[in-house]
């Protein structure tokens, strides 16, 4: 690359031509001077996290907090919204590649969640080509032919939002001052500085999902974060809108104060929920009394999951804010009527119920699914953009409902079986470079096989990790069934190769029986690609 790169920062990583439109000395200073203003502090929000998670694992137990009661008895509202964000009742999500981008768009849907995070492999051709391809949609001249099929924009799109990494991600290919940077900082400054402007100028603007959040001190430092880009870009304060996902159990308790907080730049909430469950085995690990049933009964109707979706709805609806449903993994099943029909049913009384309880609108993963989830809303909402007039004051939500961890039987051997394929399946696509999978007729991301992992990891420890048959789960088991699991995937699995999967049951065999607990799968992953 003849670009010159901004003093003190390094890339580490080969330069395709084809970059050089993204990595442009710019772009890079907006990436070095963002990182340079608030790398301490996430560094220091990292930690306050580990802090966090050593007092849980001692058995402290979260609660709302008393320091913030003021805000959440306060009367205040986010900012308003502009007309592009007004009316959300289908998002379609997905990674960054670039016919998944065209077809999203063009789906149907109101929103697309454009995916840097938990449905992308952040290997470096990903992550860069994915901002050369959001370059190219913003613009509308993004394009394919493959396979003989010639992929190009409708007339009408989806507003875009999009997805940056997390604040545990690094990039690692990006230095500054000789230490990483963040992924998100990384994501969110490339895409601002070659797509704000344009965004604005045809109606829209930068909008943005921001994940795995455990705090509102998390959401303040992205909102620091926002004003500093928008006073680098010449931009009205407020014009960057982000609606953020709770999906720990630690952001359940914050809500309202992290609304707050970006009260601004707000777009809302989503219920995160494959994360939320993930997030809860995690931070309870260590718990005797905590220990969660087959992944596949832990489900919106769950206790602890109600109480999170409504605490939701109330809080968005006060604030004069969106709230968005998660997404069901489900999706459209060929070559099967009768199983489709079910899953198809499945999809349908999930966007039905939210849309009932008064959300303004869910997720779906699968262009397939468009139509149904947008029946289910319109039946609500008739024309209206949304309902916040719904205000739900008959929800009252308590700790102790938000910590109601149910169920907790059965375990089956099936289930252990279940989360040991998914574990491997994903994680060999995962290392071969793709992070959102098919896999027994569910959209697996980081978020579920997050859940697959953590679950045979807390079900050998736990006493209360016994099947249903009588067995106790131990790490000897789970090994005996590795091989198994692997042989089956072999058959099946599409992305990745034999390897690559060989590789994804050695990692699992060792995140699943190693004593010690990683924080997330994807960063032992991210340092072997």
């Amino acid at each position: 690359m003849n670009n010159p790169i901004p003093a003190g920062m390094d890339i580490q990583a080969a330069i395709d031509p084809a970059y050089a439109q993204i990595l442009t000395p710019e772009a890079l200073a907006l990436v070095a001077k963002l990182s340079r203003a608030f790398e301490p502090r996430r560094q220091e929000l990292l930690a306050l996290r580990a802090e966090r998670a050593r007092r849980l694992d001692a058995g402290e137990r979260p609660d709302f907090l008393p320091d913030t009661a003021h805000i959440r008895d306060g009367d205040w509202r986010i900012d308003p919204l502009p007309a592009a964000l007004a009316c959300r009742r289908v998002e379609i999500t997905g990674p960054v590649e670039r016919k998944m981008v065209i077809n999203a768009l063009n789906s149907g849907a109101d929103s697309y969640m454009t995916d840097f995070e938990d449905s992308n492999t952040p290997n470096w051709d990903n992550q860069i080509s994915g901002q050369i391809n959001l370059v190219d949609a913003v613009r509308g001249t993004i394009a394919l032919e493959q396979n003989g099929k010639h992929y190009r924009l409708n007339d009408k799109v989806a507003t875009l939002l999009v997805r940056p990494r997390g604040w545990h991600l690094d990039e690692k290919h990006v230095l500054v001052d000789g230490k990483r940077v963040s992924g998100g900082i990384f994501d969110f400054a490339l895409f601002m500085f070659h797509n704000a402007r344009e965004l604005l100028a045809r109606g829209a603007g930068p909008y943005f999902y921001l994940p795995k959040l455990e705090s509102h001190l998390e959401a303040r430092l992205w909102n620091d974060i926002f004003v500093m880009t928008q006073e680098e870009l010449g931009l009205a304060r407020g014009t960057i809108k982000a609606t953020v996902l709770i999906e720990t159990i630690l952001a359940a308790f914050e809500m309202d104060e992290i609304l707050y907080e970006l009260r601004e730049h707000s777009a809302g909430l989503n219920a995160g929920r494959w994360d939320y469950i993930f997030s809860c085995i995690k931070k309870f690990k260590h718990d005797r009394d905590f220990c969660l049933a087959d992944r596949a009964k832990v489900t919106m109707t769950a206790p602890f999951m109600r109480a999170y979706a409504l605490l939701l709805l109330k809080t968005c609806h006060k604030r004069g804010a969106p709230a968005i449903g998660g997404m069901s993994a489900l999706i459209p099943i060929k070559n099967d009527p009768e199983k489709n029909a079910v899953a198809m049913g499945g999809v349908r009384s999930d966007k039905a119920r939210d849309a009932d309880d008064g959300y303004d609108g869910g997720w779906v993963a699968h262009p397939g699914l468009v139509d149904l989830a947008m029946t289910e809303f319109t039946r609500v909402l008739g024309d209206r953009p949304n309902q916040f007039d719904k205000q739900r004051p008959d929800i009252e939500v308590t700790a102790a409902q938000l910590l109601d961890f149910k169920p907790e039987t059965p375990i089956s051997e099936a289930g252990l079986r279940y989360n040991i394929n998914v574990g491997i399946h994903y994680l060999g696509a995962w290392l071969a470079g793709n992070g959102c999978v098919p896999i027994h007729n569910l959209m697996e991301d980081a978020a579920t096989a997050e859940i697959s992992r953590s679950q045979v990891w807390q079900w050998i420890r736990s006493p209360k990790g016994v099947l249903d048959d009588g067995r106790k789960v131990d790490a000897a088991m789970v090994r005996a069934m590795i091989p198994e699991e692997l042989d089956k995937v072999k058959v099946v699995a599409a992305d990745g190769t034999h390897a690559s999967y060989e590789r994804a049951a050695v990692i699992f065999e060792q995140m699943s029986t190693s004593e010690t607990f990683a924080e997330f799968l994807t960063l032992p992953l991210y340092e072997e690609i």
